[in-house]
């Protein structure tokens, strides 16, 4: 199609530099590292830790530490009052409003400028461009792309600084041009509560030429059926016939896979996995026939990754994009043009390949269970799950798993509490194979489970239908970039869920 090689044309020394990302990223991470030490050697943060005489990444792993958010948040706070200078080099006037999970203090982190630019929004024009790469006959610049922003509006804590969820951020500062290939309008986009929002949404985009759309599964799929409710449509291929991919990112699309099939069924649908996150766009999904996504290594961002091993050690041992192997469950450390110093920024993956340096998230390194030693991580989960739906014929909603701890008379276990999109044919073999894939891959599980010695077999619950949504909307989380824990170590979210449950019951 001709104004897709036009688009590939105009930019084609962006496409060939993608091409010598995967054979060459250790190149593009050593120039990076020396442009952001330098660009942060008057810092505050940099003259604390002797950014000048930092001339390569094994004195920066002996003068800096490995930070998470606690320890940068007094940095960020003054960030926040105005000051400059204090972790980046150029003024930071935005702020990304996130707390990554149900958690109740938010954090705020910082975007700058530089960040913006060569970071957000060269990602995703990188991600378009492969698209049109890998689909050469697409017709994605000839529609609308439909955007669900986030649930928090703008707000200006002071003259100089504003803030909000990342989407919004990205909306409020996109191009002009941006504005006539998306939908629905900036201002609509912008509405702070997210029911007015997919209603107007619905009122709005469902006339458009919607030829794709992106943003977060879940809430994606809670707006697409708002607007079949709406059309009195079966199905989005009645309502938007050219539809042809959806940019997803923020969660494991595996549980989300048969729902949208469901209203979208079409074999010639595209699904393209992005990761882009508050602090910055890490990878995304480049062939249609791997999962895994190729690591942005000249995204503005010098990475690390930590053996999950070694995470709460005072010294912990990281590795460079040179030092990473293939299998191994890394958490993964940032430095960004921003101003983020080695942060820890609670995602996990791994590699499945090496040039192409190419990753999958595992988790959160919050979440997982190890109550008990079975060190169960959400790539584990997620894979049992989708193997006991696929031979059950079940269709998973949403669901996080608990422990139940030991007492005096049982031995522990796990609960997942599960929203079925659709049954299985019946909830106690569900279980039974639920509990079976589990064993199968994760070894330490099944150690546990042998003939019940310390774990019993999971407890499956079933919760009522839009329990999950209640539950965020209670939380003030509905939309954006907000996410269900999967796993966690204790039963707080659990117990919420429940009493939700039995508040329904009672009424």
């Amino acid at each position: 199609m001709f104004v897709n090689n036009f688009i590939l044309k105009v930019f084609e020394n962006r496409v060939k530099a993608i091409e010598r990302l995967r054979k060459r990223p250790d190149e593009m991470q050593e120039a990076i590292f020396l442009s952001l030490i330098r660009s942060g050697e008057q810092t505050e943060y940099g003259k604390k830790y002797n950014f000048r005489k930092i001339r390569n990444i094994e004195d920066f792993r002996n003068n800096v530490p490995v930070s998470d958010y606690s320890v940068l948040q007094p940095y960020i706070y003054r960030m926040r009052s105005g000051e400059n200078n204090v972790l980046w080099n150029t003024p930071v006037r935005w702020f990304a409003k996130s707390s990554g999970t149900t958690a109740n203090k938010s954090k705020y982190i910082p975007i700058s400028y530089e960040c913006l630019r060569n970071c957000h929004f060269s990602g995703s024009k990188d991600v378009t461009l492969q698209y049109l790469i890998n689909n050469p006959d697409s017709k994605l610049l000839l529609g609308k792309s439909l955007t669900l922003g986030g649930s928090r509006k703008i707000d200006e804590l002071n003259s100089k600084v504003k803030t909000g969820d990342l989407s919004a951020i990205l909306i409020h500062n996109s191009p002009w041009y941006a504005e006539l290939a998306r939908t629905p309008s900036k201002k609509i986009s912008l509405i702070p509560d997210f029911d007015e929002k997919t209603n107007a949404i619905a009122r709005n985009s469902s006339s458009q030429n919607v030829i794709s759309f992106a943003g977060v599964p879940s809430w994606n799929l809670v707006l697409m059926n708002r607007i079949l409710e709406y059309t009195g449509k079966k199905h989005l291929m009645e309502l938007w016939p050219n539809l042809e991919v959806f940019f997803h990112g923020g969660v494991a699309f595996g549980p989300y896979i048969e729902q949208f099939k469901r209203i979208i069924p079409s074999e010639k649908m595209c699904y393209m996995e992005t990761y882009n996150a508050s602090e910055g766009f890490f990878a995304f999904q480049d062939s249609p026939t791997d999962d895994s996504m190729l690591l942005l290594a000249d995204n503005s961002i010098f990475f690390e990754f930590m053996p999950v091993s070694e995470i709460g050690k005072p010294s912990p041992k990281t590795c460079s994009i040179t030092e990473v192997k293939t299998g191994v469950n890394y958490a993964m450390i940032i430095s960004t043009n921003a101003g983020l110093w080695r942060y820890l920024i609670g995602d996990t993956v791994k590699f499945t390949s090496l040039y192409p340096h190419k990753i999958k998230i595992t988790g959160r390194t919050a979440h997982y269970i190890n109550v008990f030693g079975e060190e169960l991580i959400v790539g584990n989960a997620e894979e049992a799950l989708r193997r006991t739906c696929s031979e059950t014929g079940a269709i998973v909603s949403e669901y996080t798993v608990a422990p139940i701890f030991m007492n005096e008379t049982s031995n522990g276990a796990h609960e997942w509490l599960i929203e079925f999109d659709t049954l299985p044919p019946n909830i106690d073999d569900f279980a039974n194979i639920l509990d079976q894939f589990l064993c199968e891959v994760n070894s330490d599980y099944e150690a546990k489970r042998f003939h019940n010695i310390t774990l019993s077999r999971l407890k499956l619950t079933v919760l009522p239908a839009d329990t999950f949504i209640k539950w965020m909307e209670s939380k003030g989380k509905l939309g954006g970039q907000n996410k269900i824990p999967r796993l966690y170590n204790s039963r707080e979210y659990a117990d919420q869920l429940l009493r939700i449950i039995n508040t329904r019951e009672k009424m």
